[in-house]
């Protein structure tokens, strides 16, 4: 297991190859379909974005609320196929890191190879254990949408396999 900063592998992406286990440091922003679905509005009405989408890292969760004595409460993956009708647009407005769990679509495969993008897995069912990953946790945008709005949190040692990286190779059959 290659433990790494969020800025090597994005300087290194074309060396992460499907399969490879990594230990991620550094900072990541939470969204899920709505709020992709808001983001995606934005830049399509050519509106500010609440972040930088350029080298970002998205990782498609919706914390739950924290207990008094911890950062953040559970945090798992939710499916990531619910934010395929979104993830090329994001992808070619700059992201660059997606997290979630399970397959993809093959539009978003191909915008991946495309945008020179990879797509990291991480473990559902054990969101309490990835909460101690979690190191910092602050609101950044649509807070209406509870646990659905963007967050951005900062991550040591979160635990992620490559599921598909940016030569075309895939854990999943497409």
């Amino acid at each position: 297991i290659m433990k790494i900063k969020i800025e090597h592998l994005l300087q290194n992406i074309k060396d992460f190859k499907a399969g490879t286990k990594i230990e991620l440091t550094g900072t990541i922003y939470t969204a899920r379909d709505q709020a992709h679905k808001r983001l995606v509005e934005l830049l399509n009405s050519g509106k500010e974005l609440p972040i930088q989408l350029k080298n970002a890292c998205i990782y498609y969760c919706g914390p739950c609320p924290n207990a008094p004595d911890k950062i953040i409460g559970s945090c798992g993956p939710t499916t990531s196929s619910r934010m395929d009708v979104y993830t090329p647009k994001m992808l070619d407005n700059g992201v660059k890191i997606l997290i979630g769990k399970g397959k993809r679509s093959k539009d978003v495969f191909d915008s991946i190879q495309k945008n020179k993008a990879i797509y990291l897995l991480a473990t559902g069912g054990v969101g309490a254990l990835i909460a101690e990953k979690v190191k910092s946790f602050k609101l950044i945008a649509f807070e209406d949408l509870g646990p659905e709005a963007i967050y951005e949190i900062k991550v040591e040692d979160f635990p992620l396999i490559v599921g598909i990286d940016c030569n075309g190779n895939s854990l999943f059959n497409l």
